[in-house]
């Protein structure tokens, strides 16, 4: 019986690193080698029991160093692989979990495929003892396979987890358990026996989204502005002065600056640059309140503030009106 074939990309981080020491589970990211994707599925035998495996080359670096011009290559890989070998029922990227959350929710806004595209990380080197990298790369191998992995987007899986990209976002620095999200909880479990789905995504995704990359190289630039007590114009300022088309404001709960930081705001959204309202909480929708239609900016809805740069930055390869950009936002 021949066994499905499965794309393995990998893109470096904790997953695909390896030093000496075993215990190191501290310095590692400084020190470590990182494995290309074909040693790094090589050194799990237990994957060949569910699939065979084609590797597919790509940069190897820690995932606080992945860029947008990263994730544009990488969508392409993946949606050009997927027409040319049909037979491929799924990809698995191994990735630093740092950014695994940017890079899965940007490929669900832009892959033009409902095969399964499955982001898997890990909190231990594969050289350590008691790695979470063997059953994470087994879990995420067995989710890209499964029939009921079909159609629901971009999955994150790690710690027997399956997560929709929107909704995953990392929430501790070393625990196994880092994974969550926290509005709308997991999509489903690997377990022993099979994968059990026990909801799916109805935001539009990959096919239902409306980006289309083709003929994008460059993302506009949007950066965040993270609000705390006594913020004042500074931040807001120099990113306006450095060519920012759209900004992120990580507010307080439930979404609202600090005043003077409000007030660069209001200035930076009458000069034409996008503004979206965020919240630094982690949790809950920012709605577009009158005071945000009435200076022409918008509500991130449940996003948090990296997802929404995301987004943003899309949306403005599109459109600079407003309204159509909050759209996005509700419907996204």
């Amino acid at each position: 019986m021949n066994k499905p074939l499965v794309a393995v990309i990998g893109t470096g981080g904790t997953i695909s690193s390896v030093v000496d020491d075993s215990l190191d589970v501290l310095n590692y990211p400084d020190i470590s080698r990182k494995m290309n994707s074909a040693e790094a599925i090589a050194r799990i035998q237990e994957t060949e029991r569910f699939a065979q495996y084609v590797p597919l080359p790509f940069r190897a670096v820690g995932s606080s160093a992945i860029l947008p011009s990263d994730w544009i290559e990488l969508a392409q890989l993946i949606m050009r692989t997927a027409q040319e070998r049909p037979e491929i029922r799924g990809f698995v990227i191994l990735h630093g979990t740092a950014t695994i959350e940017e890079t899965g929710y940007f490929l669900n806004l832009v892959l033009k495929t409902d095969k399964p595209v499955v982001l898997v990380g890990a909190q231990r080197p594969a050289s350590a003892v008691s790695s979470d990298v063997n059953m994470n790369v087994l879990a995420a191998v067995r989710t890209a396979i499964d029939e009921q992995s079909i159609g629901k987007g971009v999955l994150i899986v790690l710690n027997d987890e399956i997560h929709s990209a929107r909704d995953a976002t990392k929430t501790s620095t070393y625990r196994l358990q880092t994974f969550r999200s926290h509005d709308f909880g997991l999509l489903g479990h690997v377990d022993g026996d099979r994968i059990e789905f026990y909801r799916s995504p109805v935001r539009k995704h990959t096919l239902e989204s409306p980006f289309d990359i083709s003929e994008i190289s460059v993302l506009p630039r949007v950066d965040i502005v993270y609000s705390y007590a006594g913020a004042d114009a500074t931040a807001v300022d120099a990113f306006v002065a450095a060519g920012a088309k759209g900004i992120i404001s990580a507010g307080l709960a439930p979404g609202i600056p600090a005043p003077l930081e409000r007030k660069a705001l209001e200035r930076a959204a009458a000069s034409g640059v996008l503004v979206v309202q965020c919240s630094r909480a982690g949790s809950g929708r920012v709605a577009r309140r009158q005071y945000l239609c009435d200076q022409g900016m918008l509500g991130s809805d449940n996003l948090n503030p990296q997802k929404a740069r995301i987004l943003l930055a899309l949306a403005l390869t599109k459109t600079n009106d407003p309204d159509k950009i909050q759209a996005f936002f509700e419907m996204l």
